[in-house]
């Protein structure tokens, strides 16, 4: 922990403002997270989950990451934060599944990334899309274990954050704890919108599909404000394979303007477990829906 120990606890290795760099070679960053994870249980001053970070990029435009290996980072493992036309490929990011906020790539306020040819399997999200980013670009990524690729949670405490032109597609889940994910908070404002997720392959992973606009985590409580961050013009297409849970798709949106456009099409997954039947759940829901595939999704067929 004496690494730590100076005026900033919340970063490990920082680059700031830093334009044209490129960082790849075989290298491996080992941050030995075992121990920080358990001096966190024991001591509740250390720094915030969420606050720490193992390789920090701020401000830095031109990026290239490639090559390298991550291994058990104390918190997340490469944050991405005010960064504008970012290259990351051939990583490998990995973490035991049950190892607490490992987050694999953790995006803010960037532009124009690209995040390809790489596998992560991590205790948190693969890849983690926060506000005011946009024009990101996942494909060809080896998700799990990890809580999937999530978009949010955007507008806690009422906050005003927006995300558009996502577009993850060649992506396969494994084992993880969620698959293509949005969630905002209730009370939130502004928006997420022209996202896509495009030829997923789910194995054996939860919640394949799920757009939640009424997040609330253990840690905080729900805003106590009206309206929702907006969810628009969102598709699934050519999302197969076989989903750990029988609601595989569950779109729980609030009770304002709900999620507009909405489209699934050529969704066709199985249950993990041999002759369960898949469902899907809709709260205020609109768009449209391939009427003969599985699972259905009533509330979105014209």
């Amino acid at each position: 922990m004496n690494a730590w120990d100076d005026n900033n606890k919340e970063k490990w290795i920082q680059f700031m403002q830093v334009n044209g760099l490129t960082i790849y070679g075989g290298g491996q960053i080992d941050g030995q997270g075992k121990i920080w994870w358990d001096y966190c249980q024991e001591d509740k001053s250390c720094p915030r989950p969420s606050q720490i970070q193992a390789l920090s990029f701020h401000s830095c435009n031109n990026l290239r990451v490639s090559g390298l290996q991550h291994v058990n980072s104390q918190k997340n493992h490469i944050s991405i934060n005010g960064c504008n036309d970012v290259d990351i490929s051939h990583l490998k990011i990995t973490a035991p599944e049950e190892s607490p906020n490992t987050d694999g790539i953790d995006i803010s306020a960037s532009n124009h990334l690209h995040i390809h040819d790489s596998f992560i399997g991590t205790g948190d999200d693969c890849v983690a899309i926060n506000g005011f980013s946009s024009y990101i670009n996942i494909s060809r990524v080896l998700c799990g274990p990890g809580h999937g690729i999530s978009i949010g949670s955007l507008g806690k405490g009422g906050a005003y954050e927006t995300v558009e032109e996502v577009h993850v597609e060649d992506c396969t889940f494994k084992g993880t704890m969620n698959g293509a994910r949005i969630k905002t908070w209730k009370g939130g404002r502004g928006y997420a919108r022209k996202i896509s997720f495009e030829r997923i392959r789910m194995i054996n992973a939860g919640n394949p599909i799920i757009i939640d606009q009424t997040y609330v985590n253990r840690m905080a409580a729900a805003s106590t404000a009206s309206g929702d961050v907006e969810i628009s013009d969102v598709s699934y297409k050519g999302v197969i394979g076989s989903s750990t849970d029988a609601r595989a798709v569950y779109f729980n949106c609030g009770d304002g303007a709900g999620c507009r456009n909405i489209v699934v099409e050529d969704v066709e997954m199985t249950s993990a477990v041999a002759g369960k039947q898949l469902f899907a759940v809709c709260n205020n829901a609109h768009g449209t829906s391939s009427a003969d595939r599985s699972p259905r999704v009533p509330c979105l067929l014209p």
